[in-house]
């Protein structure tokens, strides 16, 4: 999809409905039988969805991050990469929480983790088609 502001063929790089993970359903479907990835900063759940692109979830707990700002900060961040990442990641379902310490985790240190999740997931749904 073009960027509307013009013609430059940038990808829509938005974090749309259709790349969330809205119900709980949807939730439960991946905490059921999942995939995972991740003990540092983030725990990354993932199952494919049987669908062309992958969705995103998060669930960013209080008893990880006391702190609102703490929470937001976290959530930003994977919403970020996920973001910057998504068109190379295979059609799965992902959920993630964070881990003890997160945010004590400097944010580039969070990205490099995620981005390591990301290539792990690309790399473990390759193996399986």
């Amino acid at each position: 999809m073009k960027n509307p502001a013009g013609s430059s063929g940038f990808l829509d790089s938005r974090f749309s409905r259709e790349n969330r993970l809205r119900s709980a359903l949807e939730f439960r479907r991946v905490f059921a039988r999942p995939a995972r990835t991740g003990k540092i900063g983030f725990v990354v759940l993932y199952r494919a969805n049987g669908l062309s692109s992958a969705r995103l979830g998060l669930a960013i707990s209080k008893k990880c991050a006391r702190r609102a700002v703490d929470r937001n900060r976290l959530k930003r961040i994977a919403r970020e990469s996920f973001r910057m990442h998504r068109q190379s990641i295979p059609g799965v379902d992902i959920v993630i929480l964070c881990s003890d310490g997160a945010p004590r985790i400097p944010n580039q240190r969070l990205f490099s983790l995620l981005e390591q999740a990301w290539a792990i997931i690309r790399n473990q749904l390759c193996i399986e088609s």
